[in-house]
């Protein structure tokens, strides 16, 4: 079956209800992944309600986590998720680094005792919504090791950039810290496919096409050593300075499930309506991409695209014809919102 967006909403929901959340902060963490299964980011969708459901019976997530707002300067404030579920301390940031970005011009919000919040393309998207331009980032469990190390030292920590588009869609570029996510490797451990040797690494560092080995392995990050800086980048923001978690110091969620993980996240935002009229920017944005998409492809088949081409496709298509779950995932949503 093919699912609305609306019956996504209301799956998602009850299923989040039934592991502990008030409506309320229900219907705002839905509100997250249901936009990550609209984009077609299935991985980080309704399908981590379960993961997340197991942690917050055991102990690791807070339902009734109140997130706390402390405003330390005109353009920053420090948000405090008290381990509350991720996507809900997430968007509780995002609304604090709006305000402060409608105030002043610049919204700078730093969040600490979260957890895995979902995909960033969302928080990114409402911002553009809004026209704001973004970036937002989250650090996580170690999974990758240092380059030329062989014990995983930091996490698949992902970053994201968005700019408005009147009257177009707006430029998104969501991208985690590894080739792949871990997910997309349990995936086709699932499936009983093989994996490329680009994504993983066993245990002893080697590569691998075992998806098996690979989880008990390292990800490889995204051009090498490069990768691997920028990951450190995201964990100074989002882990060191919000006062989170970093590097080895945020637990794994699953080897402790029942443990608060301790994850940061980063939100920067600025408000492009100081910057010039509405008009100016979707003037500018025009010629940016049409530049980018009229380059001559090396495939006649395949067309030059632009970061979140492919997402606003699939949102479109999703919106025209529904979102089809595997029909197993949907039996434990409805099960848990029994």
């Amino acid at each position: 079956m093919r699912h609305t967006e609306a019956e996504l909403t209301s799956i998602a929901v009850r299923a989040l209800m039934g592991c502990g959340l008030a409506h309320a902060d229900a219907a705002d963490t839905a509100r997250i992944l249901v936009m990550a299964d609209m984009f077609g980011l299935h991985t980080h969708g309704l399908s981590r309600i379960e993961s997340y459901g197991e942690r917050l019976r055991n102990g690791g997530v807070d339902p009734h986590a109140r997130v706390e707002i402390e405003r330390v300067a005109p353009s920053i404030a420090r948000v405090n998720g008290n381990h509350g579920v991720g996507p809900l301390v997430g968007l509780r940031a995002l609304e604090a680094a709006t305000q402060l970005a409608r105030e002043t011009g610049v919204g700078i919000a730093l969040a600490r005792a979260s957890n895995h919040f979902g995909p960033i393309a969302p928080y990114n998207w409402l911002a553009a919504q809004g026209g704001f331009a973004s970036m937002v980032c989250s650090n996580a469990s170690v999974t990758i090791a240092p380059t030329g190390g062989s014990e995983a030292r930091f996490g698949n920590s992902p970053i994201g950039f968005g700019v408005p588009n009147p009257g177009s869609h707006p430029f998104i570029l969501d991208m985690a810290m590894s080739v792949v996510a871990r997910a997309k490797i349990r995936n086709a451990l699932k499936r009983g496919e093989k994996i490329p040797e680009t994504w993983a690494t066993d245990r002893d560092g080697r590569p691998t096409s075992d998806p098996r080995a690979a989880l008990d392995g390292f990800l490889l990050p995204i051009g090498g050593y490069k990768g691997y800086g920028l990951a450190l980048v995201v964990d100074l923001l989002a882990g060191l300075l919000s006062g989170a978690s970093y590097l080895t110091h945020v637990k794994s969620w699953i080897d402790e499930p029942d443990q608060p993980q301790d994850i940061g996240h980063f939100y920067l935002l600025f408000d492009t309506a100081r910057l010039g009229s509405t008009e100016w920017l979707a003037k500018r944005m025009a010629d940016f991409c049409d530049i980018l998409r009229s380059t001559p492809p090396s495939n006649p088949e395949v067309r030059v695209r632009v970061p979140g081409d492919g997402e606003f496709a699939t949102l479109e298509r999703h919106q025209r014809e529904g979102v089809m779950l595997e029909p197993g995932l949907v039996e434990k949503l409805q099960a848990l919102a029994r």
